[in-house]
């Protein structure tokens, strides 16, 4: 990335804070080629009514219609949380190139924890795998927003 670049990172983090303010959990997400930002999005979940609209599935059907591929080859993804199975399982279809994510997410993620999704045989693509950026942030926020509702 050039100094210019954005930081993605900051970027699924505001996409997240939004995802709370609306009410969703906080998880975001962006979609970076070559330094340019191809699709940002936080969850969407219960605004879409739609159980499949967490951050990454929202980026990745974004970006796949903006490059007019169903590959995303040679994009990076950006992610406040460990993906999920589902999510995960998208990330592979996609064939992305990197996965970079803040928290783990031993209840419920699908990379590190769960069904670990790439490690599993029938996993036809496994993107470099990177976690643990900005973690105590985004578990800090993910915390913050579970703790206001109780």
């Amino acid at each position: 990335m050039s100094a210019s670049s954005p930081d993605p990172l900051s970027l699924a983090f505001e996409e997240a804070r939004l995802a709370a303010a609306r009410g969703e959990v906080p998880v975001g997400a962006v979609i970076m080629r070559e330094g340019i930002v191809l699709a940002r999005a936080g969850n969407k979940v219960l605004e879409e009514k739609d159980p499949t609209a967490h951050a990454e599935m929202l980026v990745i059907r974004t970006a796949c219609r903006i490059l007019q591929s169903e590959r995303l080859s040679g994009c990076d993804l950006y992610v406040t949380l460990e993906p999920c199975a589902m999510c995960a399982a998208a990330i592979a279809q996609a064939r992305l190139r990197r996965l970079y994510f803040s928290a783990s997410d031993p209840k419920g993620g699908g990379v590190e924890h769960g069904a670990r999704i790439f490690a599993q045989p029938t996993c036809h693509h496994i993107p470099e795998i990177y976690g643990g950026f900005r973690e105590q942030e985004a578990g800090d926020l993910l915390r913050d927003f579970f703790a206001q509702r109780r």
